[in-house]
């Protein structure tokens, strides 16, 4: 179990062009870790692994701006382009080769169904400031725009942008 948590922080480190200095990097790799400890086995050898990733999780948030708790579903190759004022809501799912910007939030449109947060599919490229709220699916290779509000679904391919955000093109064609 250990091997496939290294090589999976190997795959992120080439993702973030190699520099294990990026705060995106280190919260990914810290995401990471995170899950890991989860499989540690008994309990009491896992308490002394959780109060270090705790205190990792919030030197990432706190120092970084970065806010990827263990429990958000992450797929690999992940990117965090820049540091500052990242929120992913712990019911996140992201998928593979996503690209998150700085500024970006992904949660909860009301908080009376905490579980409805927001799925982003393979390639999903978010602009500074996009703000994904509710339980809303961006397809694969969407993309969002800076400051952008989605609260709707995004179909595959699709570019949006606004507030709330609209779709501008998409490469499926539809009717």
């Amino acid at each position: 179990m250990t091997e496939s948590l290294w090589r999976q922080i190997a795959d992120d480190w080439r993702a973030h062009d190699r520099d294990w200095t990026k705060p995106g990097f280190r919260a990914v790799a810290v995401h990471r870790f995170g899950v890991w400890r989860m499989t540690v086995r008994p309990k009491l050898l896992r308490a002394p692994v959780s109060i270090l990733y705790r205190a990792l999780f919030r030197h990432c948030r706190n120092r970084y701006g970065i806010e990827l708790p263990f429990t958000v579903k992450l797929g690999r190759g992940v990117v965090i382009e820049h540091q500052g004022a990242i929120v992913v809501h712990g019911g996140c799912v992201i998928g593979d080769r996503c690209i998150i910007r700085q500024g970006c939030t992904l949660g909860l449109r009301r908080l009376d169904d905490l579980t409805a947060a927001p799925v982003l599919e393979d390639g999903v490229e978010l602009g500074a400031g996009a703000v994904i709220l509710g339980r809303v699916r961006l397809g694969a290779g969407a993309r969002v725009g800076a400051n952008a509000v989605v609260l709707d679904d995004v179909s595959p391919g699709a570019t949006v942008w606004g507030i709330p955000a609209k779709s501008t093109r998409s490469t499926d064609k539809e009717a």
